[in-house]
């Protein structure tokens, strides 16, 4: 058989049911013989998004995955790429390659070399009978360890090439493996952890992938010890637990300040704790417990006392035989009032925002409504960059696992269209739903044709204050001699005419009929938007109060 197809049926054997992809590439047809469904982007950078919201929802089991052609289908894919790479998501992607004897040549663009500082590995596949193996190690690499996309580019030349169908019919799926921690490491950090007198467990992303959250439930009301997220990491806690703090990013809810604030030990569990923008910089006057699945992300900006290498689960399973090993006692248990206290608090000083008559329509009032009428365990809800993504961060309560995307480190506009279509391809029964701002439709609003197209019925909600709030205090000059923040469109007209379901909404007494509406469209099998025209908002909730 071809080599394309050769590569189709190992796709096949490790579960891959959709091939995001772009044309030209005959990947397309030889998956879609094995019956893998392609589903087609309007750009490359969003169908790797695509691609990166799948394999966040299913975990990497099945990973997403990607396929373009050579040359300016893998260009436009580096940025989308970047993002997966910086939110260490394990996504197959499947580029072609120029024909051997021209790879290298200058100005040929090249993936292997191209992309080598972006993706976990990239390998290109040299002969058709290596084709299979090559395959193998890329399966194994994203199965295995940190996270992050792996990459393989097939030669034009080498895809037509004939594979012995022996070779192919002998591949298995890979088989993974996980380790747990020194124990005699993990019983120094128990230690240190129940001696603490105001410990916060801080979950990071490594948990999702890990699957620990009914683990770290278990050890969380065995100590009685609060937990907070990164961006990445929202949803690996339940959210509307009584000890959960919510997520600290650049932007946090009151419960969340207090308790890092004043912690006296921090236990990062499946976070690199990398300091960025899009990250709370955790105040440095704690005992740190790091545990993480790659020594890279070990102490890279934090002095780290209790260093733990291994899988998020087994680590924190450790962590509670410990404990029990010890002796757990006479922990304050008022924990979760204290919690609920400062959460009705903060609450209350931001009613005004969350209930506003006010026109233009103020984003808090809409946040608020979809949070009083969606179950946070029946909907997958991801953001965009920008203001939509620090407006709602702080006050949206995830429920169980990756029922919430956070990302962000590379944060492009538009990146959150991309996730939204992934993750109800992987989710189906779940409500999906991103919330983006006017310029990050504008920066990849054609892709909402594809899920039209698809039938994939997203819930797309455009907050459009026909400006770029966020850069006013970066751009104030030409802002005032070029207006060079305004930007403009009907947006609800647009998804309509892409084969869409849509409302413009401008007054706030419309906002909660017109969620529901919008998530009976979804019902009916529709893609949908909802745009909302909203005030410039400028106030957010603990703006970077460690920085």
């Amino acid at each position: 058989m071809k080599t394309l197809d050769a590569i189709a049926r190992v796709l096949a054997a490790e579960g891959v049911e959709h091939l995001n992809a772009y044309p030209s590439t005959s990947l397309i047809e030889s998956a879609a013989a094995l019956g893998i469904r392609p589903i087609i982007c309007r750009q490359e950078r969003v169908g790797v998004g695509i691609a990166d919201g799948y394999t966040r929802v299913t975990n990497g089991r099945p990973p997403g995955a990607f396929a373009m052609q050579y040359g300016p289908g893998a260009e436009n894919a580096f940025a989308g790429v970047a993002t997966a790479f910086s939110d260490a998501v394990p996504m197959l992607l499947l580029p072609m390659g120029h024909p051997r004897e021209r790879a290298g040549v200058f100005p040929h663009f090249n993936s292997v070399r191209s992309f080598g500082a972006i993706t976990k590995s990239v390998e290109q596949i040299q002969t058709a009978e290596s084709a299979v193996d090559t395959m193998r190690r890329a399966f194994a690499r994203l199965k295995m360890g940190r996270p992050g996309p792996v990459m393989v580019e097939i030669p034009t030349d080498v895809a037509g090439q004939e594979v012995s169908d022996s070779v192919v019919e002998a591949y298995r799926p890979v088989k993974t493996t996980v380790a747990g921690a020194n124990p005699q490491a993990v019983a120094e950090a128990a230690e240190a952890l129940m001696k603490a007198k105001a410990p916060v467990i801080y979950a990071g992303q490594g948990a999702l992938y890990g699957e620990a959250t009914d683990e770290l439930v278990q050890l969380a009301e065995l100590l009685q010890i609060p937990v907070v997220t990164s961006m990445a990491g929202k949803s690996a806690f339940p959210e509307t637990h009584p000890l959960a703090l919510g997520s600290a990013t650049g932007v946090m809810n009151r419960a969340a300040y207090h308790f890092l604030r004043d912690a006296d030990l921090v236990f990062a569990l499946g976070s690199s704790l990398t300091k960025h923008s899009m990250t709370t910089p955790i105040p440095e006057d704690k005992v740190f417990i790091q545990a993480a699945d790659d020594s890279i992300d070990i102490g890279k900006n934090y002095d780290i006392d209790y260093p733990l290498i291994g899988d998020a689960r087994l680590i924190v399973r450790q962590f509670i035989e410990a404990c029990n090993d010890i002796g757990v006692s006479g922990r304050d248990g008022s924990t979760a009032e204290k919690i609920a206290a400062l959460r009705q608090q903060w609450l209350a000083e931001w009613n005004a925002k969350l209930t506003s008559a006010e026109t233009p329509i103020t984003p808090y009032r809409v946040i608020n409504e979809f949070m009083n009428l969606v179950d946070p365990n029946d909907a997958i809800v991801t953001h965009d960059s920008g203001s939509p993504r620090d407006q709602l961060m702080p006050f949206y309560r995830s429920g169980g696992p990756r029922t919430y995307l956070g990302w962000g480190k590379s944060h492009g506009l538009g990146t959150g269209l991309g996730l939204n279509i992934g993750a109800k391809l992987a989710a189906p029964d779940k409500f999906t739903v991103n919330f983006m701002g006017d310029a990050a439709f504008g920066m990849v609003g054609l892709d909402f044709e594809t899920a039209a197209r698809n039938n994939i019925p997203i819930l797309t909600v455009v907050f459009n204050n026909s400006t770029m709030a966020i850069t006013a205090g970066a751009m104030a000059t030409s802002h005032e001699l070029y207006s060079t923040r305004d930007i403009g469109g009907n947006y609800a007209d647009m998804a309509q005419a892409m084969g869409g379901w849509s409302e413009k909404v401008e007054n706030p007494s419309d906002v909660a009929a017109a969620i529901r509406r919008a998530r009976s469209a979804t019902e009916n099998g529709q893609a949908s938007l909802l745009e909302f025209i909203t005030s410039e908002e400028s106030d957010f909730s603990h703006r970077a109060p460690f920085s």
